[in-house]
Parts: C-alpha cells; structure tokens; sequence
C-alpha cells in the first residue's frame, strides 16, 4: 500500500514538474500559454472533483491522507496561476476547469470557483505549500489544523466546494 502510494505520488509530482516547467516558461506564444492553462486548469479541475467527493462521502478533509494533499497542492498550483493572469487565461483556464471536473464545475458555477481560487491565491498558504510539497515528494508533513491561515484556506476551500454544488 505504501509503495503505490509513493508511485502515485512519484507520478503526480513528475505531472506536477511537467506543470510547472510550462508555468515557469514566459512565453506568449499561443499554442504554449494554451497548453499551459489547458493542463493547469484541467489537473484543478480534477483536484477540485476528487475533494468534493472526498467530502460529500466522508463529510471532512483528512489532511494527514497523502491523496489529499496532492490535491490540495494542484488547486494551490491553479489558484497561484490565476495571480495577475489575463483575461483570456482565465477563460480557457475556465473552460479547463468544467473539462477537468467532469462538468462538477459547470457554466453556472465556473465564476464563484475562480473567484474562489483567485481569494485563495491570496492568502497566505505557506503551511498548505509545504505539507503538499511534501506529498508530492512521497512524504507527510503534519498540518496543523489549529493554524489560522490554515483555517483560512480550508474555510475558503469550503466556500469552493459550495460553490459546485
């Protein structure tokens, strides 16, 4: 169990890696910025689904669960994409996020989550980074739940998570 955990999180961080190679590259080429929003916006829309279920199944957020955490690093990776973006980032980073969320995100909702993920990126997630950078790497780092950033960004999680309802 702990070896497929490790391989998953091997291949997430390498997806990750790849993802941050393209948001390191300041090209504004279309077809570069294109696949850049394409991958960041689809890998957080599926991250956003796979929480909302964890969720809607368990009715709370385990942040000692390595899965998690790997998530929670990929919406952190999209809502700091959205920082200073431009418009037309953020409309194919919404149209992304619908295809990436299997429609959970829809039409409907798309705004309240960007607006969502935009409050996010501007908070301070320093604890969040380092625990899912640590799980990206394999490894857990405990997140304390009585830190009020954390509490923070796990209450503007939730505001997110209602807003695909």
């Amino acid at each position: 169990m702990k070896t497929v955990k490790h391989i998953l999180a091997f291949v997430l961080a390498l997806a990750l890696l790849t993802s941050c190679g393209l948001l390191g590259a300041s090209s504004n080429a279309g077809t570069a910025q294109t696949t850049n929003t394409s991958s960041t916006g689809i890998t957080t829309g599926s991250a956003l689904a796979s929480i909302f279920n964890v969720l809607k199944n368990t009715g709370m957020l385990d942040l000692g669960n390595l899965t998690n955490l790997i998530n929670l690093g990929q919406i952190l990776l999209g809502a700091n994409s959205l920082t200073n973006a431009s418009q037309a980032y953020t409309d194919q980073f919404a149209q992304d996020l619908i295809a990436g969320s299997n429609r959970m995100i829809n039409g409907s909702n798309v705004n309240n989550v960007i607006s969502g993920l935009k409050k996010l990126a501007a908070s301070d997630t320093s604890v969040l980074t380092k625990a899912t950078n640590s799980a990206f790497a394999g490894n857990l780092v405990a997140v304390p739940n009585n830190n009020q950033n954390v509490k923070a960004n796990l209450a503007t999680i939730d505001e997110i998570m209602k807003a695909m309802k």
